[in-house]
């Protein structure tokens, strides 16, 4: 039988795995299949947030759910896209210019975060009071702890989770007064740091103080899952696996590219958004690792630069150019599936590995 934790009773969930996704019918089907789904609001224009958190509302019902914000230090208070672009070095324009001459990229015509937007204050601002009106029973941030955010969610009964990569990190979250930690290690899919997971996680469990640890960074089976429960976690965090859902609407040559990667295939870049973050490679960040590549710039300014190509090539679905942030647990998707089937064979999976423990102990 699959192990239930302390943190599945608190949250009304039957299985001790937390899905992270951009996708509502991702979240959604989490929580029908019994994890705690975080739906990612870090990459949504700002006016279509309350009309999301309306249909997860409406569609979660009764069913707990948490959500995921992106709040970096050092972004300016206020802020265009058109004002920043001017400001961009003349020799990163035009090292990108060639690539987009180079590759053929055709111009987005649809309106996104990554066309339209730039991380800014203001813009925190507008997603925190959107998120805290929300019925949500968690607040997750994965990059940047705002104290007031922390307090104010916790006072409107909704549970803060901390994702951290170091000690450090780990003791500032608790200082603020977050009440989950998750110990990403190195092995995770997007903004990350430079510790392996199985290295992070008992650190982690050691400064917590008691505080519920959950493990991420390249967890995609059940037999993981419970390994980091071993090791003293409540439970799993993950976030690749999901890309392989029907439910996440996957472009298809970037799902083609995620069944044919291995954990080899990824890597730690600064060339998606500014900051080191790991992702699927493609062509297009293997420009960025060449020798003539310029040093990718500074978070917000890194999106500015290059944010059209990301948005170009997942609506044209490029198969040359198409990346997305993925952990080392790409090593999971073999194909396209449904959430609930891959729900399944978590729970299998940790059925599997107890089972083959206690043959061990026997």
């Amino acid at each position: 039988m699959a192990p239930r934790t302390p943190i599945c009773e608190r949250l009304g969930i039957r299985h001790p795995i937390f899905g992270f996704s951009h996708s509502v019918d991702v979240a959604v089907a989490i929580a029908e299949a019994g994890g705690f789904p975080v739906l990612g609001l870090a990459r949504e224009l700002p006016h279509e947030i309350p009309h999301i958190l309306d249909e997860v509302q409406r569609r979660m019902g009764d069913m707990p759910y948490g959500i995921d914000l992106m709040l970096p230090s050092r972004v300016p208070q206020a802020a265009s896209i058109d004002e920043l672009r001017g400001s961009l070095p003349g020799g990163h324009v035009d090292f990108v210019q060639g690539l987009r001459e180079r590759f053929g990229v055709q111009a987005p015509t649809k309106p996104s975060f990554f066309t339209t937007q730039v991380r800014s204050e203001a813009l925190f601002n507008e997603q925190i009071e959107a998120v805290l009106s929300s019925n949500c029973r968690g607040v997750a941030t994965a990059i940047g702890l705002r104290a007031d955010l922390i307090e104010r969610a916790k006072a409107r009964g909704k549970v803060t989770f901390s994702l951290v990569g170091s000690v450090r990190h780990a003791r500032k979250a608790m200082d603020m007064g977050v009440e989950v930690l998750v110990a990403q290690g190195y092995d995770a899919g997007g903004h990350t740091g430079p510790v392996g997971t199985l290295s992070l996680l008992p650190q982690i469990i050691d400064v917590a103080e008691g505080r519920p640890v959950l493990a991420a960074g390249g967890i995609g089976t059940g037999e993981q899952v419970l390994g980091t429960i071993a090791m003293g976690a409540q439970g799993a965090w993950l976030g690749t696996l999901w890309m392989a859902a029907r439910e996440n609407h996957t472009p298809s040559a970037l799902l083609r590219r995620l069944v044919d990667s291995a954990s080899e295939d990824t890597l730690i870049t600064r060339a998606h958004s500014g900051k080191p973050c790991r992702v699927v490679r493609s062509e297009w960040i293997d420009a960025w690792q060449q020798d003539d590549a310029p040093t990718p710039l500074d978070m917000p300014l890194q999106q500015v630069l290059t944010g059209d190509v990301f948005a170009s090539m997942h609506e044209h679905d490029d198969p040359r150019l198409i990346y997305e942030a993925a952990g080392q647990s790409v090593f999971a998707i073999r194909g396209e599936t449904t959430v609930a089937e891959q729900m399944a064979g978590l729970v299998s999976g940790m059925e599997r590995a107890w089972s083959r423990l206690e043959r061990l102990m026997a």
